[in-house]
């Protein structure tokens, strides 16, 4: 995955907007194909404190990838239904289509189909913290026409895998860290993409697309169409804020690992995605995961006296399982999350 930052990995400058027409926005727009390279970790790091979220342009990620996936998530979601359930996703096979027809979330108002970036990915056989045993997931393509999906969702993971590791560089920089910081928890990445599609509502004022939460993992970069419906909760007053789409852009914002990481120096923040009535939307989420066997916890570099470890170690394979697992069953507990293992003051 490389461990020095790379110029030349960003693409020529396009015109950058003025700040006041950022701020109007709300989520902070970086140009990543401006330097130096301190200067746009400083810019990355001012948007972690104090969103959570940020936008990028000119990220190196081809418009032409980009436009393939998003065909093919169109063409697989217009199919006839039990044509998309021969894809569909079980207990066995977590990865695949669903709908919030077939799953216990009724309030969620839409349809997906996961795919992981390393096929097969290695994760723990069960979440029992003893066993340690390790199977692994497969990718599931449909029968028709598979090629097309299955071609363009590998292409663009390649490259977003790309885009992901040159953030996570730029946050170890704006952390204070060195650049390659975070690299080797990569190796044996349990990273998944998704593809959405939110049908119009009739009743959107009953539903959301995606309710209020925060991701787990390290990082995700997300693609979305020109319609929109994510909002963030705005750290500064709780305000729920509506990220308007810019074109050929990526929205990125920290998860619960990086919070970890970083003793929260960054916080990952709850977002939503609201529905329609009358559109239907597509977006794309890349989630960043570490390897199954990483153990969570504050990086030495980010404690000291004053600053103690706020959380418990954790496996993230054990993690990401258990949370994977609760789409196909009920819990007797809650979901687990990372304020379970926040340290007691």
């Amino acid at each position: 995955m490389g461990t020095e930052f790379d110029p030349a990995f960003i693409q020529a400058p396009e015109h950058r907007p003025k700040p006041t027409i950022l701020e109007a926005q709300g989520i902070p727009l970086i140009d990543l194909s401006t330097g130096p390279i301190d200067d746009l970790a400083k810019e990355i790091g001012d948007a972690c404190r104090k969103w959570g979220f940020f936008q990028v342009i000119n990220h190196g990620v081809s418009p032409e990838s980009r436009r393939k996936i998003e065909s093919a998530a169109r063409e697989f979601f217009a199919w006839p239904q039990e044509e998309k359930m021969r894809v569909k996703r079980d207990e066995v096979r977590v990865l695949g289509y669903y709908d919030t027809e077939h799953t216990k979330n009724v309030r969620d108002w839409k349809e997906v189909f996961d795919f992981v970036v390393e096929d097969p990915t290695i994760v723990p056989a069960s979440v029992d913290a003893d066993d340690q045993r390790v199977t692994t997931w497969h990718n599931q393509w449909p029968d028709q026409n598979p090629h097309v999906l299955r071609e363009a969702c590998e292409e663009y993971g390649r490259e977003v895998e790309k885009l992901s590791i040159k953030l996570m560089e730029l946050i170890a920089i704006s952390l204070g860290l060195q650049a390659n910081r975070f690299n080797d928890f990569f190796k044996d990445q349990t990273s998944f993409i998704r593809l959405n599609h939110y049908p119009p509502c009739p009743n959107p004022h009953l539903a959301l697309g995606v309710g209020r939460h925060k991701d787990a993992g390290a990082l995700t970069i997300l693609a979305q169409d020109d319609v929109g419906g994510l909002e963030v909760k705005r750290k500064s007053d709780g305000e729920w804020i509506r990220v308007k789409p810019t074109p050929h852009a990526f929205i990125i914002n920290v998860g619960d690992i990086i919070q970890v990481w970083s003793n929260e120096r960054y916080e990952s923040v709850e977002h939503r995605v609201m529905v329609n009535s009358e559109r239907e939307r597509f977006s794309i989420p890349f989630f960043l995961n570490p390897a199954h066997y990483t153990m969570v916890k504050p990086l030495e570099e980010m404690t000291d006296d004053q600053n103690p470890p706020k959380y418990k170690a954790y496996n993230w394979g054990k993690f990401f399982t258990t949370r994977k697992g609760s789409n196909f069953r009920k819990l007797d507990v809650e979901n687990i999350q990372i304020y379970h293992f926040k340290v007691s003051k």
